[in-house]
């Protein structure tokens, strides 16, 4: 056996277990998934093939296209109040001042909280008699939503929760705010820049990767949103304002037993993020700016 094949088989063994492990529980999961999607699947029966029937009758499926809308609608909210929110903690909190590992991690811990505890803690806070901040808003006179129970502010206060998880993102933004050359800041300053044109002008740009990122990690976990409004909104109510896309998802694999229309949803599901990903990458690839390109 020559060195070549002695060294190939030697990495391919190393390997091995990521192989194994890709194989059994990514790559096969996908395959069989796609042939579900077009068979008759309750699981506890062997699937019958039907074809595109599946996918058919989503696209007659009132429910489907409430959830779809339901799952855009907070992704519209939630998405940009997230990335604006984020980018501004992670800007003071890249200042000199004393104490700042605390309030970096006071940033940093409410992302490691479970979901569902989240959603326990939360229910609470948006209770329309006792809540929190029902409470705080009542203390300074101003009249507060039902927001668990108004269809109008159900989706709103999803979009607040969105906001206690953005501890990752910031930390992101804190590293790519370390990168950026202090050179590039006292150009500006010399040039008479304020520091608002410094931010616009120099930070932004030069973090844009970060944000690029943030954007379409952003989006997959907005569409995917699941165990929050799960808890806090038993079957999507007030008025199936909160019955997210995943919840119809998972209804129909685990309650209602239809396991080849829940992987025709999943499917689509993959499609949707692919299509807003690439549209947002093409959107943004002009306004990205990478150090030394």
């Amino acid at each position: 056996m020559t060195v070549r094949r002695k060294e190939t088989l030697a990495g391919l063994l190393f390997a091995a277990p990521w192989i194994l492990g890709f194989s059994v529980f990514l790559a096969y999961p996908l395959a069989a998934s796609v042939y579900y999607s077009f068979t008759d699947y309750s699981v506890l029966r062997e699937p019958v093939f039907i074809g595109a029937q599946n996918y058919s009758d989503l696209m007659r499926d009132e429910l489907f296209w409430k959830t779809l809308e339901n799952t855009l609608v907070f992704a519209l909210l939630a998405l940009p109040a997230s990335l604006v929110v984020s980018v501004g903690i992670a800007l003071l909190l890249n200042s000199r001042v004393k104490g700042m590992a605390f309030y970096r991690t006071a940033v940093y811990i409410p992302s490691l909280v479970p979901m569902i505890a989240l959603a326990m803690i939360w229910l609470w806070m948006f209770n329309g008699e006792r809540g929190l901040v029902n409470e705080l808003l009542g203390g300074v006179g101003i009249k507060a939503p039902n927001w668990i129970g108004d269809p109008s502010w159900s989706k709103p206060a999803l979009a607040l929760i969105a906001l206690w998880g953005i501890g990752n993102a910031v930390v992101i933004y804190l590293a790519g705010l370390q990168d950026v050359p202090q050179s590039l800041y006292e150009s500006a300053e010399l040039d008479g820049a304020t520091p608002w044109k410094k931010t616009r002008f120099v930070t932004l740009p030069m973090i844009s990767p970060v944000i690029q990122f943030n954007l379409i990690m952003g989006i997959i976990a907005a569409l995917q949103i699941f165990a929050v409004p799960y808890v806090m909104f038993p079957n999507g109510s007030p008025a199936r304002s909160t019955y997210f896309y995943t919840m119809y998802l998972f209804d129909n694999a685990f309650r209602y037993q239809k396991m080849g229309y829940a992987c025709a949803m999943g499917w689509i599901l993959f499609l949707l993020i692919f299509a807003l990903t690439m549209i947002a990458l093409r959107a943004t690839e002009k306004r990205v700016h990478y150090g030394g390109v």
